[in-house]
């Protein structure tokens, strides 16, 4: 089955590449497209898509303040960013607010569709030059938040963390690990049970808090 997805940018002109992109692939299909976040939200409680990739500029609403509004609405609605900013600060508010990724127009077009794809298999994924400064950014956003569950990780389990919260892959993490990704994704399911969470923001302030990840890393 396809999956479902709505394009919500104002430029007329990168919509209409962006639907014969993802078009074009046989395990995707567009349901719809929106210039505002007001046409957005329509699309969205007609259409019943299972990922939007969303602009940050929008003629009416921040798409930052609009994911946060769906996501909060919508648990399980996906929202992966895709957008012109490449400052840091931007990935510690994506993070915060739960959206399932963030990738810059500038990336080539295998590159957004392995996003999508990933994003919809339930990772967080961030775009390769962004991982740099993740930690820095991240570390400002969660400061002061509620403390998690203390969770006990095996050396293995807190590899696999440290990249998860760096924005990488599942299949990317494999590689990196020697490890098959099928047993990437059992790590990362028993790390969120040991943690008690779904969140995926939740394993980055983790990670953070227990200097899995430090700033710099990447």
């Amino acid at each position: 089955m396809a999956i479902k997805i709505l394009v919500v940018d104002d430029h007329t002109v990168l919509r209409s590449g962006l639907v014969m992109l993802l078009n074009a692939q046989t395990d995707m299909e567009v349901v719809g497209e929106a210039g505002c976040s007001s046409e957005a939200r329509k699309k969205i409680e007609n259409l019943e898509p299972e990922i939007v990739l969303l602009d940050i500029n929008l003629p009416d609403m921040n798409g930052m303040k609009l994911a946060e509004e769906l996501i909060a609405e919508n648990g399980h609605l996906k929202i992966l960013f895709l957008t012109m900013h490449d400052e840091p600060e931007y990935v510690g508010r994506v993070l915060q607010i739960g959206a399932a990724g963030y990738i810059l127009k500038s990336a080539a077009d295998q590159e957004l569709l392995n996003a999508i794809r990933a994003v919809y298999n339930g990772e967080f994924v961030l775009y390769k030059g962004l991982k740099e400064n993740i930690a820095q950014q991240v570390r400002k956003r969660t400061k002061g938040t509620e403390k998690l569950v203390e969770a006990q990780l095996t050396t293995r389990e807190q590899e696999v963390l440290r990249y998860v919260a760096l924005g990488y892959t599942h299949q990317e993490i494999a590689n990196k690990l020697f490890l098959s990704v099928k047993t990437v994704e059992t790590h990362k399911a028993h790390i969120m049970e040991k943690m008690k969470t779904k969140k995926r923001s939740d394993l980055v302030k983790y990670a953070l808090n227990n200097e899995i990840i430090k700033s710099g890393d990447q």
